[in-house]
């Protein structure tokens, strides 16, 4: 099973709620919602080859 990273994210109040009301349109949580959005941007700024490289040797 995999496991997530905990950490704290301090976040402005306006960018939290603007987060949460995007969040409920796309029926995700907040912290679910963060995650997708950065998993989108890293696989458009061709970063995410990198952290699933990252993973694969973690297995070997």
């Amino acid at each position: 099973m995999a496991t997530k990273k905990n950490f704290p994210l301090r976040l402005d109040p306006k960018l939290y709620a603007a987060l949460e009301r995007w969040a409920q349109d796309e029926l995700r949580s907040v912290n679910g919602h963060i995650e997708f959005v950065l998993r989108e941007a890293l696989k458009d700024a061709g970063r995410l080859n990198t952290i699933n490289q990252g993973k694969e040797k973690d297995q070997e």
